[in-house]
């Protein structure tokens, strides 16, 4: 485990799922339907949450298009090689990483981007891939791969594959993508947080013009401009939490925590909100999210008491949800498998409601849909058992 920067989110292998969905959904090959029949969504379900999509590989971020659908990253398995130790233990490189399209209305399942790079435990969990993306305009989805580690360590592990991590990258309609912006060496070269130099590109949120993304591994929010230069909008700093029993340190003793932020959303203010999943020691309830002005500058606390948060999304009604990966703290999820998760909305005068609980298990990405309903990946972690849920809010 990687105690000072945890700049790959934190998986740890715990214990895998025994099997895939009884459900799961042949995947084929880019522009192949992976649902062998599905019927449309019903709209209008009175369930309160419902299984549109599985069978998927470490799925993560998600999003609508302009065209209606939902689009989600799946940051694959790994592959043959090579391989290099990584902050959770070997991962091996593949091209097994997708994106794949969800048609609601008419009930396809879609593989319309497959090749993409991957770095994955040796059973394909715990994947480092395509972590999210966002749409500004037709045929302009924008995605990020994350990395974890020293973007220096890129082509000394991975060879010429390592040029493929800590990027930005645009899928356009015909589900070709080409790597744009290369967030590591923007991290090698300025180090805007001035701690250690890692790099881990996770959110993105597509603006006119630009977009803006959460590095976990810089602790960085940054903005890509229209001739796709990086600058720096805020960096988040560490905070200092008591230190877990089971270090054996005085009574008292406090030790720094990376912010490691995750996932950025605008708000309807045009402020950015940021969540943050928090480095070792985990601490419940210590994950905040801030809010950073649209310009830049420090980020001030918006709203804290939350736990290893991995998104956050924005409602036409301006309430904030947040997305936990593992609601009772990493520790528990290391050490006991525990990786139930949260979905909770704050209402725009500040109520907090969990919905769905009970029902997320290391969920990954959260989404708005134009049906007003919630779209979550859940086991983000996992390889041939992650899901697409539907939740009522």
């Amino acid at each position: 485990m990687k105690f000072k920067n945890n700049s790959n989110i934190a998986y740890a292998l715990g214990a895998l799922l025994a099997a895939a969905a009884a459900a799961s959904l042949i995947l084929g090959n880019a522009g192949e339907p992976v649902s062998a029949a599905g019927a449309p969504v019903n709209l209008t379900d009175p369930l309160a949450t419902s299984v549109i999509a599985n069978g998927l590989n470490n799925p993560r971020g998600l999003n609508f298009a302009p065209d209606g659908a939902l689009y989600v990253t799946e940051a694959g398995s790994g592959g043959a090689g090579p391989c290099a130790p990584g902050p959770e233990g070997t991962r091996c490189y593949g091209t097994t990483g997708s994106v794949t399209r969800i048609d609601l209305g008419q009930g396809t399942i879609t593989r319309v981007a497959t090749g993409l790079p991957s770095l994955a435990s040796a059973d394909g969990s715990f994947a480092t891939g395509f972590h999210d993306i966002s749409f500004q305009g037709l045929g302009n989805g924008f995605m990020t791969t994350g990395f974890g580690g020293n973007p220096t360590d890129r082509a000394e592990q991975f060879g010429t594959a390592g040029e493929n991590f800590a990027r930005l990258a645009r899928l356009n309609t015909s589900g070709n993508w080409k790597f744009l912006a290369d967030f590591g060496s923007y991290e090698a070269a300025n180090n805007p947080a001035g701690d250690e130099v890692d790099t881990n590109p996770y959110g993105v949120l597509a603006l006119p013009g630009k977009q803006i993304v959460a590095d976990a591994g810089a602790n960085a929010l940054n903005e890509v401009s229209a001739n796709l230069s990086i600058s720096t909008l805020a960096v988040f700093p560490d905070r200092l939490v008591d230190a877990p029993p089971f270090l054996e340190l005085p009574p008292g003793t406090q030790i720094p925590m990376d912010a490691v932020p995750t996932s950025v959303a605008v708000g309807p203010d045009g402020n950015y909100y940021v969540g943050q999943l928090t480095g070792f020691p985990f601490p419940v309830g210590g994950a905040n999210i801030y809010r950073v002005p649209a310009e830049g500058g420090a980020p001030e606390v918006y709203a804290g008491g939350f736990t290893a948060v991995i998104d956050v999304a924005v409602g036409a009604d301006g309430s904030l949800y947040v997305l936990e990966l593992a609601k009772n703290g990493l520790l528990a999820a290391f050490e006991g498998g525990d990786w139930s998760g949260a979905l909770i909305r704050i209402a725009p005068g500040g109520t907090r409601t969990e919905l769905a609980p009970g029902t997320l298990f290391a969920p990954g990405g959260v989404a708005v849909g134009p049906d007003g309903a919630l779209y979550v990946t859940n086991n983000s972690i996992f390889s041939g058992s992650g899901e697409v849920l539907r939740i009522e809010p």
